[in-house]
């Protein structure tokens, strides 16, 4: 008698299913309920493609509960407090109430965005000393020679640190509220001017002017006066 071909032992899965083998895997067709083969091709990607760089970092300083009374009792809602910058010479912050905390951030954020500013730097400082007062915040920003940090409190230091500053002096003067202290920090930004655009230094560039033209006359006067 011929001998017999050895079969290839059956592998059973922990399901209870027959294992297959490599070349039953590559040839077998997968069919939907209905029995139409399907084409995996046409099969949308699970793997979600990486986001991109973010242009702006966000920071949310502050959440807290509030409260408004109704006819009917008490309604409960959240207020955030967000801030946006670029890590350069762009920074925002936003104020927005919503029913939970994600959608008062969201709505924060979102008006971050629209009212942000461009301000004005000196290397790694800022321009020149400022003092700018809103409601009860009173906040003094100095510059600082390169290497100092930026010495402020929690609400300025937050807001300092989406910008490209380095280097600052800081005190809250006023109220210790963070929304105020927040504007306050964003309208002493505004108002900073670059050193060439100063008063004094308009003054002198005139001055000079005027000492050119005087120079340039006499020189013409006496130029005439030896023909």
């Amino acid at each position: 008698m011929p001998e017999t071909e050895k079969k290839a032992p059956r592998v059973i899965n922990k399901s209870g299913t027959l294992k297959m083998d490599d070349k039953t895997a590559a040839t077998k067709q997968t069919r939907d309920i209905s029995g139409k083969r399907m084409d995996r091709r046409n099969r949308r990607d699970r793997v979600r493609a990486e986001a991109g760089p973010k242009e702006f970092d966000e920071i949310t300083i502050a959440v807290d509960r509030v409260s408004r009374t109704v006819a009917g009792g008490r309604r409960m809602r959240f207020k955030a407090l967000v801030a946006i910058g670029n890590h350069k010479n762009k920074v925002g912050v936003g104020v927005a109430k919503g029913n939970d905390v994600t959608t008062a951030v969201a709505k924060a954020t979102s008006k971050a965005k629209k009212s942000m500013i461009t301000f004005n730097m000196d290397g790694e400082t800022v321009c020149h000393e400022t003092r700018t007062k809103v409601t009860g915040a009173d906040v003094l920003i100095k510059p600082a020679a390169p290497g100092t940090g930026i010495i402020a409190g929690g609400t300025v230091r937050s807001i300092i640190g989406l910008t490209g500053v380095k280097n600052l002096i800081s005190k809250s003067l006023g109220s210790t509220n963070k929304v105020n202290i927040a504007y306050a920090v964003i309208e002493g930004l505004r108002q900073q001017v670059p050193r060439k655009e100063w008063n004094g230094v308009k003054a002198e560039k005139a001055e000079a002017k005027v000492e050119k033209t005087e120079k340039s006359a006499a020189k013409k006067a006496s130029g005439k006066e030896t023909k």
